[in-house]
């Protein structure tokens, strides 16, 4: 069932490409994917009729799914049936308001994935993030799974472009062997668009936890310096997404000025560096979406750097990282090492793997008072329910195994809001 599904999704949506030559956008990595085909939504579709992946609909399944423009209907077969039926009626009759453009998360699990969604598709654009130690259960080593997504770039029609992220050494070094036209982007002052003066935006004059309101930052692009404001976002990886739309609307004709204005309504996708009031006036940062070693450390940096009182403490709790293959030890072994370095208060430690967080953190000076360890999410939530106190700031985040946003709704001021905010509260979650 589940092959001849696929077949038919992938013969329905090449086809519909194929009638309808829509220009699309590939996004791919390991860090970064949603946040930023996120970030080129909200800049292309200030001008251009523009569709997305629905939800995380970025595989062998989703990605016709997003072509067809229908959701997934589970084990329905009768849904199965009307999303034929659709992508049927769009092969008959024109659909005259079809996206002009497609922006296409791209994610891969297993060698020849990449190859599979490129029987489909034929990208413009291709954009490479970031690249990281995981979803490597599947793959010999990282070079393997570099070289399976660099695919995308590789594969850009002609005259297309590729985008690839220059502060990542080893995304950057794919650049020699693509043939399309290409910019960079990055911290790097040889990128071709460069982020600098990065700082935290406030509501008011106060610089403290509870008026920030996202970040700022100026953009360097063929000479000239613009400032952006990113209202909603909190980690520098939306900063790098923000680069890509940056790149993208120029390649699109759109003036930097049209864009950083568009950039204003991105909003990071549910779980991703948002910031909810938490019970006892504490501030949450929810970032249980997903977890890889770089965006834990990233969102360390910013637990560090938000400006709190003396009398306030920091809280990092952190579930377990998975698919890491054998990189797993030393990956949770190296935010250990970060949480303390950074001096966090508190550590609180979710799963098995996560173990070795709290395990070096000690070792590295973290005060084992302040360490605490938890097989699950569910019982760690009322611990840390009774454990913050007012003014606290608490990191959350984890694999989306772990379940991290139990946590998050927990402690959260407004749970009944939960379904608005927090990522992972369908029925089919919470059955």
């Amino acid at each position: 069932m589940g092959k001849l599904l696929k077949f038919k999704l992938k013969f329905l949506a090449k086809l519909i490409l194929k009638k309808y030559h829509p220009k699309i956008i590939g996004v791919t990595g390991t860090i970064g994917k949603t946040s930023t085909k996120e970030a080129v939504y909200a800049v292309l579709n200030s001008k251009f009729n523009v569709r997305t992946n629905i939800k995380n609909y970025n595989n062998e399944f989703g990605l016709p799914l997003t072509i067809i423009g229908s959701k997934s209907p589970g084990r329905n077969i009768f849904g199965w049936a009307f999303v034929f039926l659709k992508a049927v009626l769009m092969l008959v009759f024109k659909n005259k308001n079809y996206p002009q453009i497609l922006i296409l998360e791209m994610g891969i699990d297993h060698p020849g994935d990449m190859d599979y969604l490129l029987k489909i598709i034929k990208p413009y654009i291709g954009v490479f993030t970031a690249i990281g130690p995981t979803h490597l259960e599947h793959f010999k080593n990282l070079n393997e799974l570099i070289k399976e997504k660099s695919k995308l770039i590789q594969n850009v029609e002609e005259g297309g472009w590729s985008i690839l992220n220059i502060d990542d050494e080893r995304v950057s070094k794919v650049s020699k062997k693509i043939k399309s036209q290409f910019l960079t982007y990055g911290f790097n002052k040889q990128a071709d668009i460069q982020a600098d003066y990065v700082r935290f935006s406030y509501k008011e004059d106060k610089e403290d936890a509870n008026s920030l309101q996202g970040l700022s930052f100026k953009v360097n692009y063929q000479g000239a310096t613009v400032p952006v404001l990113l209202p909603y976002s909190l980690g520098i990886g939306q900063i790098y997404a923000s680069l890509v739309a940056i790149a993208i609307g120029s390649i699109y004709g759109m003036n930097l000025i049209d864009i950083t204005q568009a950039l204003k309504k991105f909003k990071p996708a549910k779980g991703r560096m948002n910031l909810i009031k938490g019970i006892k006036y504490s501030i949450i940062i929810d970032d249980t979406y997903n977890s890889a070693p770089g965006s834990v450390l990233a969102a360390l940096e910013v637990l560090n750097k938000i400006p709190l009182d003396k009398q306030y403490n920091r809280y990092a709790i952190l579930g377990d990282m998975l698919e890491l293959g054998s990189m797993s030890v030393s990956s949770h072994e190296e935010v250990g090492r970060k949480v303390a370095e950074l001096k966090i208060d508190y550590l609180i430690v979710i799963g098995e793997r996560a173990r070795d967080i709290a395990r070096v953190a000690e070792k590295s000076g973290m005060d084992k008072d302040h360490i605490f360890n938890f097989d699950n999410s569910d019982d760690a939530k009322k611990f840390i329910e009774d454990r913050i106190a007012k003014g606290d700031l608490i990191l959350i985040k984890g694999s989306q195994g772990m379940r991290m946003e139990k946590i998050t709704k927990e402690i959260m001021a407004e749970p009944s809001k939960a379904g608005k905010l927090l990522i992972r509260q369908g029925r089919e979650w919470l059955s």
